[in-house]
C-alpha cells in the first residue's frame, strides 16, 4: 500500500502546486525575509515557462500542419467563434457590473512615461506589423503572432516535403514537449516562490483603497467563468459543462493566475489539451492562437475601468454607448498582445469614447497598476483558462457532429 507520502511526491500535480501555495502563504506571514529571498525559485520557474513557450509553440504548430493530411478533422472555425463570443460577452458582463456597482475612484498620479495607443487603427497596425516580424526576432521576443504566422506557412511549405523531414518534426516536437513536461514538475516549487515573495513584498494593503473597484472587476471574471463560459459550453455540447470547466479552472486557472503571463501557461494549457484527448492538429493551433486573441479578462479590465472614469468624472453614459463600449473593449482586447502594456494601457483608447482626456484616462491606469496584484492575475487566469475550455468544447462538438454521418455511412 502506497503511503501518503508517496501520493504528495508522485501523485497529483495539482494537489502538489495546492501545498506549495499554502506554504508559500505562511512562509510569507510568519517569516517574510526568507519569503523574499525564495522569490527566486518564482522566477526562474515564470522565466523557464516564458523560455521554452516560443519554441514550443513554433515547433508543435510546424509539426501539426506539416503532417495534416486532406479527411482528418480539426475544428479551428468553432473555437475563433467562441474565443469571439467569450469575449464580447465577457464585456457585456462588465457593462451590466458597472451600472450595477458603479465605482468612483481617488485618482492617482498620471503616470507620465507609459504610452497609450492612439486608437484601434493603432492596435491593428501593431498586429499586422507583429505578423511579418522577423522570425528569429518573433522567437526571441515572444512575438506568438509572429511565431503563428511562420510556424503555419513552414507547416504548409512541408505538407510537400519527403516523409523523413515530416518525422523529424514529429520528433522534435516530442522532444521539445518532453522538456516542457519536465518545467512544469518544478510548478510546486515556482508557485511557492511566486505566492511567498509576492505576499511578503507587497501585502494586500496596498488594495484596501480600491476594494469596491477591485470586487466589481473580479466578481465581473468569476461570472463570466462560473456563469457566462459554462452557458456557451452547454450550448455547445448539450450536457453538464461544470465537470470540464472547473477541471479547466483547476489545472490551468491556478498556474496561470501566479503566474501572471498567457504565454508563460502556454505549455500547461497544452499539456492539459493532450490529457483531456482533443485533436493535436487542433489545440496545438488553437492554444496559442487563444493566448494572443482569446481575453475575455482583458475586455472585462478596458470596460470596468473605462465606466469607472466616466461615474467619477459624472458622465452619463447611455445602453448605446455602453454597447459600443464593450465592442470597442473586445476588439481592443483581442489586439492586447500587440500593445505594450497589456490591457491597462487599452484604458485610454476607451476613454477617448466619451471625451476623457488622455491624463485623466493615465491616472486611471495607474489606478490599475495598484491593484494589479490580484486583476492581472485574475485577468490571466480566466483568459488562459477560457482558452483551453472553448479549445475543448470545440473538439467535443465536433466529435459529437461526426458521429451521426460515421453513423449514416455505416449503415448505407
Amino acid at each position: 500500500m502506497r503511503s501518503p507520502l508517496y501520493a504528495v511526491v508522485r501523485g497529483s500535480l495539482v494537489i502538489q502546486i495546492l501545498l506549495g501555495l499554502c506554504a508559500g502563504i505562511a512562509l510569507a506571514v510568519f517569516w517574510p525575509n526568507a519569503a523574499l529571498s525564495i522569490g527566486l525559485l518564482g522566477t526562474v520557474f515564470v522565466t523557464a515557462l516564458k523560455s521554452v513557450a516560443p519554441i514550443l509553440v513554433f515547433v508543435l504548430v510546424t509539426a501539426a500542419i506539416a503532417n495534416h493530411r486532406q479527411g482528418q478533422q480539426t475544428h479551428i472555425k468553432p473555437i475563433l467563434l467562441l474565443y469571439a463570443i467569450g469575449t464580447l460577452a465577457a464585456a457585456w458582463v462588465a457593462v451590466i457590473g458597472s451600472f450595477l456597482f458603479p465605482s468612483h475612484l481617488t485618482l492617482a498620479q498620471p503616470t507620465a512615461e507609459l504610452t497609450a495607443p492612439g486608437g484601434i487603427a493603432e492596435v491593428l497596425k501593431a498586429l499586422l506589423l507583429s505578423v511579418v516580424d522577423n522570425p528569429v526576432r518573433a522567437l526571441i521576443e515572444a512575438n506568438f503572432i509572429g511565431i503563428l504566422a511562420w510556424a503555419i506557412g513552414l507547416g504548409i511549405a512541408f505538407r510537400h516535403a519527403g516523409e523523413s523531414t515530416r518525422t523529424l518534426l514529429n520528433d522534435l516536437a516530442s522532444g521539445v514537449s518532453l522538456i516542457v513536461k519536465l518545467v512544469i514538475r518544478c510548478a510546486p516549487l515556482g508557485i511557492f516562490g511566486l505566492v511567498a515573495a509576492t505576499l511578503a513584498e507587497s501585502g494586500l494593503g496596498a488594495l484596501l483603497g480600491y476594494l469596491h473597484l477591485l470586487a466589481v472587476l473580479l466578481g465581473c471574471m468569476l461570472f463570466v467563468a462560473l456563469v457566462v463560459n459554462p452557458l456557451i459550453v452547454f450550448w455547445r455540447l448539450r450536457r453538464n459543462p461544470y465537470p470540464l470547466v472547473f477541471t479547466c479552472l483547476r489545472e490551468s486557472g491556478i498556474t496561470a493566475f501566479f503566474t501572471r503571463s498567457s504565454a508563460a501557461n502556454i505549455p500547461v494549457n497544452l499539456q492539459l489539451a493532450e490529457r483531456l484527448g482533443l485533436h493535436e492538429d487542433t489545440y496545438s493551433v488553437s492554444i496559442p492562437l487563444g493566448a494572443t486573441i482569446n481575453m475575455a479578462g482583458a475586455a472585462i479590465t478596458i470596460t470596468v475601468l473605462t465606466l469607472a472614469a466616466a461615474h467619477t468624472l459624472g458622465i452619463q453614459i447611455d445602453l448605446l454607448s455602453a454597447l459600443l463600449l464593450s465592442v470597442v473593449a473586445s476588439i481592443s482586447a483581442a489586439g492586447v498582445s500587440g500593445v505594450a502594456g497589456g490591457s491597462l494601457l487599452l484604458v485610454p483608447l476607451a476613454c477617448g469614447l466619451f471625451g476623457i482626456s488622455s491624463d485623466i484616462a493615465m491616472q486611471v491606469v495607474a489606478v490599475g497598476f495598484i491593484i494589479g496584484i490580484l486583476q492581472d492575475s485574475a485577468e490571466t487566469a480566466l483568459n488562459s483558462s477560457t482558452d483551453v475550455l472553448f479549445t475543448a468544447a470545440g473538439c467535443l462538438s465536433g466529435e459529437l457532429a461526426e458521429a451521426p454521418q460515421e453513423q449514416s455511412r455505416a449503415s448505407i
